[in-house]
């Protein structure tokens, strides 16, 4: 006589339970040997390794999960809180790539040239130049030749009264000289400095029509910019102090922001063969990092004489800039 068929024979809950969780573990480890015979395609090597991890989880048919991480590109773009508006071959893009090694500080690479050339394009135009911040972060571009631009005070003025300004100057001297060496680096068939520094080499008379001369009278320029800015929201800053102590400048400019000091003497290397510091680490970099060749050009020898009448010429704006400004830069001494 056959027996009689019973009701189908189930396994305890809590036996099922280990035997699934048994058999997706063997499942996962299939799949990790199988890629690690190089059999699945390799994928993009991002978010390390989060996408190999995804990768094995859809093969064994586990949803991936939404990330949470931010993207790369928060952030808003903002008019700048802060500008290094000269002087021309005072050392300002040496600043500025000091500066950028602040995480708090984005800056614009290249020049703008917002409020002496492209004024008329509006502060939407100048906005979309500039890379996004966070909070808390400052946005910040460079143009030199913003000190000498007679309209430059008022348009600034006009885009916030709290925008910080940046002034880096060197003995106008060696600014001058420093000046035709680039101009001469570009075209080799101009008159030698001391032909263009003089309206009379025989009476000592100055060109200061010449701007390389101009520029130098910084004193006449800080008297435009006073009008429509107060001295409080302008921090002069040594050119010749920036290659002998970098990080004591970079001090300066970091309280004058209201930023922690984060760049210091641990940054900094200096060039012998450049005769500049360097940075160790340079923005989103591992790679020490030097200025271009267009830096640091070896400038002409100028007769001694001519030297000493421009420092004689210079010296009456020097000491009106330096009560001005509220800083003795010691080019006289």
């Amino acid at each position: 006589m056959a027996p009689l068929a019973g009701p189908p024979l189930r396994l305890p809950r809590t036996l099922m339970r280990g035997f699934l969780l048994a058999l997706s573990s063997l499942l996962m480890s299939l799949a990790f040997l199988y890629c690690l015979t190089e059999r699945c395609p390799a994928p993009p090597a991002q978010e390390g390794g989060t996408l190999v991890r995804h990768s094995l989880l859809r093969r064994i048919g586990v949803p991936r999960r939404p990330s949470t991480l931010a993207p790369l590109e928060e952030g808003t773009q903002r008019l700048p809180q802060a500008l290094i508006i000269g002087v021309k071959k005072g050392g300002t893009r040496a600043l500025l790539e000091f500066l950028r090694v602040h995480p708090d500080i984005r800056a614009v690479g290249a020049e703008p040239h917002f409020f002496d050339r492209n004024y008329d394009k509006g502060f939407s135009w100048y906005r979309d130049l500039m890379p996004k911040t966070l909070d808390g972060q400052i946005t910040m571009e460079k143009t030199p030749s913003y000190f000498v631009t007679k309209d430059a005070p008022a348009r600034i003025s006009a885009m916030s009264n709290e925008t910080r300004l940046i002034v880096v100057v060197r003995d106008p001297v060696t600014r001058a000289i420093s000046d035709y060496t680039q101009t001469l680096s570009k075209r080799h068939n101009i008159p030698p400095f001391e032909s263009l520094a003089f309206k009379n080499r025989t009476t000592g008379l100055i060109n200061t029509s010449w701007s390389a001369i101009q520029i130098g009278i910084y004193a006449k320029y800080l008297e435009n910019w006073l009008i429509s800015i107060p001295i409080r929201k302008m921090l002069f800053v040594s050119g010749e102090r920036l290659i002998t102590d970098p990080s004591g400048e970079l001090g300066r400019v970091q309280d004058f922001l209201g930023l922690k000091r984060i760049i210091t003497d641990k940054h900094f290397y200096f060039n012998k063969t450049k005769g500049f510091p360097c940075l160790k680490k340079a923005e989103g970099s591992s790679k020490p990092h030097c200025l271009g060749k267009t830096k640091g050009r070896t400038h002409p020898n100028i007769d001694q004489k001519v030297i000493q009448r421009l420092h004689e010429f210079y010296r009456p704006f020097n000491l009106k800039f330096y009560q001005m400004s509220g800083y003795n830069f010691g080019w006289d001494n």
